[in-house]
């Protein structure tokens, strides 16, 4: 989700749902260490519980990220073994280290020691050719063996030559079973599940067999499908009850990067799919796609696409 879940998504996700876990886009520790730690690292206190997803390859270094990274109060320190794009490859992090399992012991063990905390782990069913269950299961023991008990698993294996990232999310079929098997065989172990994962529906039928569910793109591209996660899986009411609310909940903070100088389609890229499926949704996009690109964008611009909402919702309640 590189790019995606910036700071600007997290805080209107949590419009939606106060209850479930997020995390932050991959941050390099290299970045961490050497760059704009502000910039990367700070958060408003709203989006807690939030996870701070890193890739890396060099235990201290990724020692001296996480230890930077504490000021910031994350919840948890996640280290991504999922990713398998030639850029992250071509710096020996994401999802070509499960090829290394005793380099990523070496490396939770030192994140683990800076944290102090919770220190998790995403990763794949496999890579290229270390593709079968005895070798996954080795894997997660040896993940275990360091003394981390958080594991996200994506269901799919990586092919780390000849697929895109974009390939890598849907050619590699989704082996739902292998997870499963994972959880049977380690009781203790808190296991969520990812890919190819929806509905609210799905989340539920797989929360008979794991720990969690993670869901990342559906979340992104149809964000309104966070608002069942509150009242599902906790038992509590979502923070805001209609399309319009999360909408109108944005409008401070939307206003108060503007005036500090952002830019508004920083925010609105994020929130083009809340309104999928509804009357206006199209015009809102266009837009939110077209006018808030311009450099003097401000909220009136987001007003005006919700204006074009319930002007279309209207018109159609009209020919009801």
């Amino acid at each position: 989700m590189m790019d995606w879940t910036d700071r600007h998504c997290r805080y209107f996700h949590r419009q939606i749902t106060k209850e479930a876990l997020l995390y932050t886009e991959m941050v390099t520790a290299e970045a961490i260490v050497h760059g704009d730690q502000e910039r990367l690292l700070s958060f408003d206190r709203q989006e807690h519980p939030l996870t701070l997803q890193l890739g890396g390859s060099d235990p201290e270094t990724l020692h001296r990220a996480v230890t930077i990274a504490k000021a910031y109060n994350y919840d948890a320190y996640d280290l991504n073994l999922g990713c398998p794009s030639d850029r992250v490859q071509n710096a020996r992090f994401g999802a070509c280290l499960m090829q290394e399992p005793d380099l990523v012991a070496a490396c939770l063990t030192a994140m683990q020691e800076a944290a102090k905390g919770q220190v998790t782990v995403k990763c794949r069913i496999g890579v290229d050719d270390m593709d079968d269950d005895a070798e996954f299961s080795a894997f997660i023991d040896r993940v275990k063996s360091t003394g981390v008990t958080t594991i996200a698993v994506h269901a799919r294996k990586a092919w780390l030559q000849g697929l895109s990232p974009k390939e890598n999310r849907e050619v590699p079929a989704l082996n739902y079973q292998r997870v499963y098997e994972v959880k049977q065989a380690n009781p203790n172990l808190t296991l969520f599940i990812n890919g190819g994962i929806e509905t609210i529906k799905a989340a539920q039928d797989h929360l008979t067999q794991v720990d969690g569910v993670m869901i990342g793109r559906k979340a992104y591209q149809t964000p309104y499908i966070l608002h069942e996660v509150d009242p599902t899986f906790y038992g509590c009411q979502a923070p805001t009850n209609s399309h319009q609310d999360i909408a109108e909940a944005m409008i401070p903070y939307i206003e108060k990067h503007v005036n500090k100088g952002g830019r508004l389609h920083q925010i609105t890229r994020h929130m083009l799919g809340l309104y999928h499926g509804v009357p206006g949704a199209r015009t809102y996009r266009r837009i939110l796609s077209t006018e808030a690109m311009r450099s003097d964008a401000g909220v009136e611009t987001f007003q005006a696409a919700l204006k074009a909402i319930e002007s279309e919702a209207l018109v159609s309640e009209s020919h009801d």
